[in-house]
């Protein structure tokens, strides 16, 4: 093959070699500015309107807004109340307790008190003032009755001893009704066991005998 013999001429590209660029279309691309458009005006409310679902529960609604505010300010002085009942409630128990803590440990005590009374009594009533032994018991006996009656003292116990007062069911315990010729009716005559307050409160109530007047005589 000689040199000089040109090399093959290349055929020009056919039409269907050309790349082929798709034309846009101009009524497409309207369509997806004016969706565009529609969606940011429903996520945009104008000035001055709400939502479809503002508008349903009243949020966007002044006087909703100041009803909602009026009813959390009632239900805070309500909880405010409630915690000042509380805490008074709490003070009273407290107080309670205090007072009455001793409660079951006095009321213990009083039957010894009872004895001890009866005791010292009965030996003054059959005491020989020249027994020297006798005189000695009695005077030990009256030291620790006195000792347990300062306990009760110091403790805010006081001694209910009604005789020749008026019957008063919430501190007496009536034991019999008698006729008294001298006595008016519901009138105390008689006391079988004194009673007991506790700061105020009945202790235990005073075992009475209460009079029921003079007695009815057949005509």
């Amino acid at each position: 093959m000689s040199t000089d013999e040109q090399a093959p001429q290349q055929d020009p590209p056919s039409e269907e070699d050309k790349v082929h660029t798709p034309a846009v279309d101009a009524n497409a691309e309207n369509d997806d500015t004016t969706d565009i458009k529609n969606r940011e005006s429903e996520q945009i409310p104008e000035d001055g309107e709400g939502t479809a679902d503002e508008k349903a529960d009243g949020s966007g609604d002044p006087a909703a807004i100041e009803e909602q505010l009026q009813a959390a300010k009632d239900q805070t002085l309500r909880v405010q109340a409630e915690m000042q009942n509380l805490r008074r409630r709490v003070d009273r128990d407290i107080e309670k307790a205090h007072k009455y803590a001793l409660e079951n440990f006095l009321g213990e005590l009083l039957p010894v008190v009872d004895n001890l009374e009866r005791g010292l009594s009965t030996l003054n009533e059959g005491l020989d003032s020249e027994d020297e032994a006798q005189k000695a018991i009695g005077e030990g006996i009256e030291l620790t009755l006195k000792s347990f009656v300062d306990v009760l003292v110091r403790n805010k116990v006081e001694p209910v001893d009604p005789v020749d007062l008026a019957f008063d069911p919430e501190f007496h315990q009536a034991m019999a009704m008698i006729p008294h010729p001298e006595v008016s009716a519901n009138t105390i005559i008689e006391v079988f066991q004194k009673g007991y307050l506790l700061n105020g409160r009945l202790l235990r109530p005073a075992m009475v005998v209460v009079s029921k007047g003079p007695e009815d005589k057949e005509a």
